[in-house]
């Protein structure tokens, strides 16, 4: 157990301790003074606020503990994945400033300081839009067709994670289309897709799907068939800093921002974001509704 599990765990028994004190001396209240009817009622008041403060108190401080915890993983997950690109290009130019390279070790290092390039750039932006995506200021939205933009992020996420046609399926039908801002949109499924693979194990195949929704809904649905959520961790994933507890789950390197990013887009375009899963090992579904252009 960790220290904060320890603290999490001490705060609770001691407000659980405070509670119970609280209600025997209101009992004992009640008792000695139940033929008074001024005092009674006075007390009854007075304890039920000492009984309410004390329990608003200790959820609030789990609440601040646990918070603290999920900032100190982000941190953690963050460093981790600026440290390891810095780390590996440096060492790519230390060997090839300390050796003679032939041409084909020169361009293979390269490319693998360009991906290494990449991902620390993802990381940055990663972090960079996290910090604006709780923002209320609204961009001027402009009509957007979402196939298009699926296509686009679809094709980004076969390049950036080295995938085949078959590992990423775009089933995409008719023109859909949002009022939203197009850089926002693109995030978002970039993102789904981002998190798809990361958490599709050793086989990856995703679907991607745009689709005409009920009641004048525009959805962007993506499918993987990887390690699955549990079913009380299903919206709590979309929470910043939030990393879902599992063995296999953490195994997954990430920072924690994606899906809130995604979620706070949503909310931005007047939508929603939420997934669906049988539980681990079952895959998972995320599902972007936005409100369609009617007609």
């Amino acid at each position: 157990m960790t220290g904060r599990r320890k603290a999490i765990a001490f705060f609770i028994t001691l407000g659980a301790c405070l509670v119970a004190a609280a209600v025997t001396l209101n009992v004992s209240w009640i008792m000695i003074h139940w033929r008074r009817a001024v005092p009674l009622v006075l007390g009854i008041i007075v304890f039920a606020m000492i009984i309410a403060g004390i329990t608003v108190y200790t959820v609030f401080l789990v609440r601040e503990i646990r918070r603290s915890e999920q900032q100190d993983s982000f941190i953690n997950a963050v460093t981790h994945e600026l440290k390891t690109p810095i780390t590996s290009i440096r060492l790519y130019l230390e060997t090839i400033q300390s050796r003679e390279l032939s041409e084909a070790q020169k361009k293979e290092f390269f490319s693998i300081m360009l991906a290494d390039t990449d991902r620390l750039l993802h990381t940055v932006d990663m972090v960079l839009k996290a910090g604006v995506a709780g923002l209320k200021k609204k961009r001027e939205f402009v009509s957007v067709d979402l196939t298009t933009v699926a296509r686009d992020c679809a094709e980004l996420a076969c390049v950036r994670h080295h995938l085949s046609t078959e590992a990423l399926i775009l089933r995409d039908g008719a023109p859909v289309s949002v009022m939203g801002d197009s850089d926002d949109l693109h995030t978002a499924i970039s993102n789904l897709l981002d998190n798809a693979v990361k958490y599709s194990g050793d086989k990856v195949a995703v679907d991607l799907q745009v689709v005409n929704g009920e009641e004048g809904k525009a959805l962007v649905k993506v499918k993987d068939h990887g390690v699955g959520i549990p079913r009380n961790q299903l919206n709590k994933i979309f929470q910043r800093f939030y990393r879902a507890p599992g063995r296999t789950l953490r195994q997954v390197a990430g920072t924690g921002l994606g899906l809130y990013i995604v979620r706070s887009i949503a909310k931005k375009h007047g939508g929603r974001a939420f997934a669906e899963s049988e539980g681990e090992g079952k895959g998972a579904t995320f599902t972007l509704e936005l409100p369609k252009i009617s007609g």
